[in-house]
């Protein structure tokens, strides 16, 4: 099994700590992973991209040219990334903050309203985890508890009393697909 993902957004929708998340969630599961942030001067405002790849073969290269998944968390991200999942791969789409449909009909397009239903759970910074929730329930790539797990390192020991509701929006995202 090889999972390459893309995860795309706006700097400061948590587009890195997301992918750091599969990355970590696969080690602990024991598989091979690599993550490649795309920084500069993305970080203020513009597209912010990550790859990741879960596999259980050893991993040649961490680019990503055509990915099995692609999650876009705004439209510019749709626009850039969209071309790049494969045939029978999928589209995660933050229909909150885009209103295009996909432009593929070769492809598994899931539609989850992240922003809404992290206003809806009363922190609008869980809208990454509550896509989460739909990729991981819908692909298997790993385990949602490993996903909890690995969000604790994400966050740091200040920042623990944040783990209940982004399980609350990981389980919620899981009921959009």
């Amino acid at each position: 099994m090889t999972e390459k993902i893309i995860i795309a957004g706006f700097g400061g929708q948590g587009v890195m700590s997301l992918g750091q998340m599969i990355a970590y969630s696969g080690m602990t599961e024991g598989r091979e992973v690599s993550w490649l942030p795309s920084y500069g001067p993305e970080m203020r405002g513009g597209t912010a991209n990550c790859q990741v790849i879960v596999s259980d073969e050893p991993i040649a290269a961490p680019i990503i040219s055509e990915a099995d998944t692609v999650i876009a968390m705004n439209l510019p991200s749709l626009d850039k990334f969209e071309p790049r999942v494969k045939k029978g791969g999928n589209l995660f789409i933050n229909s909150s903050l885009i209103e295009r449909k996909a432009n593929r009909d070769d492809i598994n397009v899931h539609y989850i309203k992240a922003n809404e239903t992290a206003v809806e759970l009363g922190n609008s910074k869980v809208a990454g985890m509550v896509v989460m929730g739909a990729y991981i329930k819908t692909t298997n790539v790993v385990k949602a508890e490993t996903i909890i797990e690995s969000l604790k390192k994400v966050l740091g020991e200040k920042k623990l009393d944040l783990i209940p509701i982004n399980e609350k929006a990981v389980e919620e995202g899981s009921r959009q697909v």
